[in-house]
């Protein structure tokens, strides 16, 4: 496991060296993608406590999803609420899974990883998808945020190819 990596004052865990091979500027796409996100209506980190995001293996969220979710397989994302006022949560992702998705969905992992990045933050702010208006909300911060950073929309199969010449 790699030291944390402090930015935004979010700490980022980088437990498996695959994350930072596949994703050049691991930690700056995921500090982009947090500040999008405030931007774009989302959680404002600098005004609150940021999470800490652990990229890890599949088999660390394949525990964590059994021991906490009761669910014995791995996810892309997991989310864990603040356990004080003075810590933001926690957001962990699969790497297998979320390059395994990025892959099914002729996205890059960069993309991919930014929109698990804001969809983690969003659940830590509140945001649900449970109920259709709830999704309609947070899949509209998330688009929003997402072509922010030059991604198309998420949630339209084919479109998540990097526009222009924005570089994350």
């Amino acid at each position: 496991m790699e030291p944390p990596s402090r930015h935004a004052g979010t700490d980022i865990i980088i437990e498996d060296a695959r994350w930072r091979a596949s994703v050049p500027g691991t930690e700056r796409a995921i500090r982009r993608a947090l500040v999008a996100v405030a931007r774009q209506g989302g959680p404002d980190f600098t005004q609150s406590p940021a999470p800490s995001i652990l990229l890890a293996t599949d088999r660390i969220v394949k525990r964590l999803n059994a021991r906490f979710r009761d669910k014995n397989k791995p996810t892309n994302v997991l989310t864990f609420e603040p356990l004080s006022p003075m810590h933001g949560g926690d957001i962990v992702l699969g790497y297998e899974t979320v390059r395994r998705e990025a892959a099914a969905a002729r996205r890059s992992l960069r993309a991919h990883l930014s929109h698990l990045v804001v969809h983690g933050a969003l659940h830590l702010a509140g945001y649900d998808h449970h109920h259709p208006g709830e999704a309609r909300e947070m899949e509209g911060i998330e688009t929003r945020t997402l072509r922010s950073l030059g991604f198309g929309d998420p949630w339209r199969q084919g479109n998540w190819q990097q526009a222009g010449s924005v570089r994350i």
